[in-house]
């Protein structure tokens, strides 16, 4: 899929993917191949090196035989697993943890510390890639640590730890709209057995989220987020079910429905509300002002 969004000239500042793609070293060998950049969490027994080890290329051979050519480590320094490193490299030790405002959702801002380091991770050939930058992530609220390993290194060619937390945390509006669609729309309802037959199925819905999506950010324009997918498409529904009754039946039933989205509008606004300044609230008990710290949240 990479190479084919590459032969239709996509062009992408950066990839990121998650463990399922991150624990194999040859998917972030072959991304290093095509020179693209990428951010992939990485499970905690990851093995990366602190220190780049050398490499030997040639070697003659003491004996009468053929002279080794195939690369190898010069000495035996072995990689270290991440979740090691954070717990006993002097380098993550003596850094203290930044505290970072990831992201604004319904529930408030959520808040990690993070940690990073350069490093090299070990490839699928078992030696060391080029330089990477290692980060470490873990949630204020729940104590959740995340790895992160990114094959650029932060304050060389304009890349900025900012930037890459941008892009390691970016995945979760995608699996969010992922959620959404499959409580809303039903992706995951088929009920056929062929391969085109879920095809079809999933561009159905596909563009049904699409339409939903479009008609509520132009009614939104704002960007107020009061209005949402579910209540679109129960408009959606409800217009479908009832444009063909006479007049004052069919208004009745269109009423009956913004009444009801007014309501849920109004009880989402109070509970967004009341969440955020639960959350903010904890924040404060633990001496952290969430407008004060540095933000990863892009404004408008």
């Amino acid at each position: 899929m990479v190479d084919r969004a590459l032969d239709n000239g996509v062009t992408v500042a950066w990839w990121t993917f998650d463990e399922l793609y991150g624990h194999d070293s040859k998917f972030p060998d072959a991304m290093d191949e095509r020179n693209q950049r990428f951010v992939a969490e990485i499970p905690c027994h990851t093995r990366v090196w602190t220190k780049k080890p050398t490499v030997i290329r040639d070697e003659p051979n003491e004996g009468c035989g053929r002279p080794k050519k195939t690369p190898r480590l010069a000495d035996d320094v072995k990689p270290s697993e991440v979740r090691n490193l954070v717990k006993h490299s002097s380098k993550f030790y003596l850094q203290s943890w930044q505290h970072y405002r990831i992201k604004d959702t319904h529930k408030g801002p959520e808040v990690w510390t993070i940690k990073y380091l350069t490093v090299w991770r070990q490839t699928s050939q078992h030696l060391p890639s080029t330089r990477c930058t290692l980060i470490v992530a873990r949630s204020v609220r729940t104590g959740e640590t995340k790895f992160f390993l990114a094959n650029g290194v932060v304050g060389e060619d304009g890349v900025t730890l900012r930037g890459l937390l941008r892009v390691a945390f970016g995945r979760w509006a995608v699996e969010a709209e992922f959620r959404l669609s499959k409580e809303e729309l039903g992706p995951d309802h088929f009920e056929v057995r062929g391969w085109r037959c879920i095809h079809r199925h999933y561009y159905v819905t596909g563009l049904s989220f699409l339409l939903c999506s479009r008609i509520r950010q132009t009614l939104d324009k704002d960007d107020t987020r009061q209005l949402t997918v579910e209540q679109v498409r129960r408009s959606l529904n409800t217009w479908l079910q009832h444009h063909d009754l006479p007049q004052p039946l069919r208004d009745a039933q269109f009423e009956k429905e913004l009444n009801d989205q007014r309501y849920y509008q109004r009880r989402n606004a109070q509970a967004i509300k009341s969440h955020t300044k639960t959350r903010i609230e904890l924040y404060a008990n633990l001496g952290i002002d969430v407008d004060k710290i540095k933000s990863c949240v892009q404004t408008l």
